[in-house]
């Protein structure tokens, strides 16, 4: 039968008695008196049913039992209180906990954190990732959905303006399997996600290729696995333009076909009304839409040059 874990002033008493090898000066390591310490550690013998220190006429030494015990006392006694002083320590702020999706986060939003941090470094940010979850189990100050911009009592700031464009490998188009066209694609794996509601099926109807069978390929829960799927060649994702710049400018994805069709699902920035009362909630969506401003008006200058 298990024994029941000691209470840990009683494990305190017993760190820095062993530590100290003095009753005394344990009890003002502690801020406790002497009678307290020995009363704690008779208990804890007592529940652990054997003695773990030999008083000496002339001080303390350790029984076998306890010098086995120490040091994996000391341990959780360290431990814990390095990581009350690294959560609650002095100087300690609430983290402000942003939600976000994974995919949102690893292609468009980490890259841009460094920016933030040098503008307000004061902030004690914590990125809490999701892919599918619960909306009303979040407890994050701030949150990036996606969807149509239409959560019930909420507040939600647009971040993106994508079309859905269809990428992959540049090493997938061949003489013998082309992809210039939209019919094309019957030639190739589709790569999808499941939860967006504009899919493959969206985007075929759109360019008038519904004779591709858009039920066929493989499924994903999140973009990011599409996308790393079609980086190895494997098949061709239907991307959302925000999220894959980066890979097309660095030549890690292609987009073979011209036809893009505008989405009307975004990524948005999410919260309560009360949520701006925090400051730091403030300063970050501040920052976050002042950057996804940014990011379309290049965007939209990018395609004007391309023209």
């Amino acid at each position: 039968m298990k024994k029941r874990l000691p209470p840990l002033n009683w494990l305190r008493a017993f760190e820095a008695s062993a530590r100290l090898l003095n009753f005394t000066h344990a009890a003002q390591e502690l801020n406790l008196t002497q009678a307290a310490i020995s009363q704690q550690l008779k208990a804890l013998e007592s529940q652990l049913g054997t003695a773990l220190f030999k008083r000496l006429p002339r001080g303390l030494e350790l029984t076998e039992a306890g010098m086995s015990y120490f040091p994996v006392v000391r341990e959780s006694v360290e431990r814990l209180a390095a990581a009350t002083d690294e959560i609650f320590g002095q100087g300690h702020r609430s983290a402000l906990i942003v939600r976000t999706s994974l995919v949102f986060f690893t292609h468009w939003l980490a890259m841009r954190l460094p920016r933030f941090r040098a503008l307000h470094p004061q902030v004690n940010l914590r990125i809490a990732s999701n892919i599918w979850v619960d909306d009303s189990d979040s407890d994050a100050d701030l949150d990036i959905r996606y969807g149509q911009g239409r959560w019930p009592g909420l507040k939600a700031e647009r971040l993106t303006w994508d079309t859905l464009q269809p990428v992959c490998s540049p090493s997938l188009p061949t003489p013998e399997r082309p992809l210039s066209r939209p019919l094309d694609l019957s030639r190739h794996e589709l790569l999808h996600v499941l939860g967006y509601e504009e899919g493959w099926g969206y985007w075929l109807k759109k360019n008038r290729a519904e004779s591709v069978d858009s039920s066929q390929g493989l499924q994903f829960d999140t973009l990011i696995s599409a996308l790393e799927v079609a980086e190895l060649g494997q098949g061709v994702a239907l991307a959302r333009s925000s999220l894959v710049r980066h890979l097309l400018d660095s030549g890690r994805l292609i987009a073979p076909l011209a036809n893009t069709v505008a989405t009307q699902e975004a990524f948005y920035l999410v919260y309560a009304p009360h949520s701006m009362v925090n400051p730091d909630a403030a300063a970050f969506a501040e920052w976050l839409c002042q950057e996804a401003l940014a990011f379309r008006d290049e965007a939209s200058s990018g395609s004007a040059e391309d023209c």
